[in-house]
């Protein structure tokens, strides 16, 4: 049933001004948004909520755009603070009309809450999984600048817990799941690309043209661990594999914009044999778990591009996969993963580059099981990179 709107889109017939036919290059957004019930807002005491909304998009295929969503709320009800961040991510397909926008958004990822968000206090889980469909119009105010108006579903699974000490999830009759989210604001288009200016020959050549693209072959290696989304920290992780890297979204801050997609064939997660639900080890003595993880979605941001070194810093996310359950002993066996790196990029000889980076890595099942410790882990990681095309060499 969510396709259907989706494939109704696509029917539309292709209006004839050509001009505005291709999405813009890179979109920021920022504004403010209405959420429409609290998250402890049961029947007879339902409170709407607002907050702010900011994201960007990324082209990635055609008129399917990758995004970036982060939104926050605030309010109380039943005398309870309601405070809320909600981190997703996803992919926009829009079809322009004269100049404007009309799209379809589908985003996912986790949401934190503020832990006493029950009624009067009581004690509540503090993230979720959380799922957001919905659609808007664009149009623009200036080559630059537009206005955004947007709506849609979202869904969000926050349970309330009996105590710390025991923190099993129950939820009451009521307690909501669905909530309608009305978002309005104003785009910001960096480098409007010629497509996006004009439908002639000459634009469409350039868009055809051939682009810089790179394979690194790299591994990682975890040296600690802090605090930050993540509770546990006793475990270890070592990974290898490819990362794909493709000029994309021309730049930004002075900055080439790539497109990043990741396949990690061999990871090693070095975790306590024995431990609680929380992930703490009970007793001395670590165990070696296998698994492989896939990042499909990712950028990359690198300054100084032919130059001999080239400052970057990237991120990635995506799904790792355990052949038993990670970081709890009632934890799961797939995850999501979310990568951060800044590093430099040295050019050696022919089409190869050295790079060598540090990062974080984060573990989290988002919830979909009870337990969900969860690990930040600081890492540093590298690769030889082999450029594909024309080398350019520089000073």
């Amino acid at each position: 049933m969510r396709l259907l709107p989706i494939l109704a889109l696509l029917a539309l017939p292709t209006v004839s001004a050509a001009q505005f036919d291709t999405s813009p290059p890179v979109q920021v957004f920022a504004g403010f948004t209405y959420l429409s019930n609290s998250f402890n807002g049961t029947p007879g005491a339902r409170q709407p909520l607002t907050g702010w909304d900011a994201a960007a998009t990324f082209p990635w295929f055609h008129r399917l755009r990758g995004v970036v969503d982060v939104s926050g709320y605030h309010g109380t009800n039943l005398g309870a603070s309601q405070n809320a961040v909600f981190i997703l991510a996803g992919g926009e397909y829009e079809r322009r009309f004269g100049r404007e926008g009309l799209f379809l958004k589908a985003l996912a990822g986790e949401g934190r809450l503020n832990p006493r968000w029950g009624a009067n206090g009581a004690l509540g889980g503090g993230a979720s999984f959380t799922t957001f469909l919905g659609g808007g119009l664009d149009t623009p105010l200036s080559r630059r600048f537009g206005f955004r108006v947007e709506g849609g579903f979202q869904h969000s699974d926050f349970a309330l817990l009996q105590s710390a000490a025991d923190p099993v999830p129950y939820r009451i009759p009521g307690l909501p799941n669905y909530f309608g989210r009305i978002t309005a604001g104003l785009t910001w288009t960096p480098v409007p690309g010629p497509p996006y200016e004009r439908g002639d020959s000459e634009g469409r050549k350039a868009s055809r043209a051939p682009v810089d693209s790179e394979l690194v072959f790299e591994t990682l290696g975890s040296f600690g661990h802090y605090h930050v989304f993540a509770y546990t920290w006793w475990s270890y992780l070592h990974a290898g594999g490819l990362e794909y890297d493709r000029h994309s979204w021309g730049k930004l801050i002075g900055a080439r914009m790539d497109y990043v997609a990741e396949i990690l064939p061999i990871v090693i997660l070095k975790q306590p044999a024995h431990m609680d639900s929380f992930g703490d080890q009970l007793a001395p003595g670590f165990v070696n778990v296998e698994g492989m993880a896939i990042s499909p979605a990712g950028l990359r941001m690198m300054w100084r591009d032919g130059k001999r070194w080239k400052p970057y810093c990237l991120i990635k996310g995506g799904v790792i996969g355990f052949t038993q359950k990670a970081l709890s002993v009632d934890g799961s066996y797939e995850n999501f993963i979310l990568q951060q790196s800044v590093g430099v990029q040295f050019a050696l000889k022919g089409r190869w580059d050295l790079r060598v980076a540090v990062g974080n890595l984060h573990i989290s099942n988002a919830f979909i099981v009870p337990s969900n410790s969860g690990i930040d882990e600081m890492n540093l990681n590298g690769g030889l990179s082999y450029h594909f095309g024309k080398r350019q060499t520089g000073n």
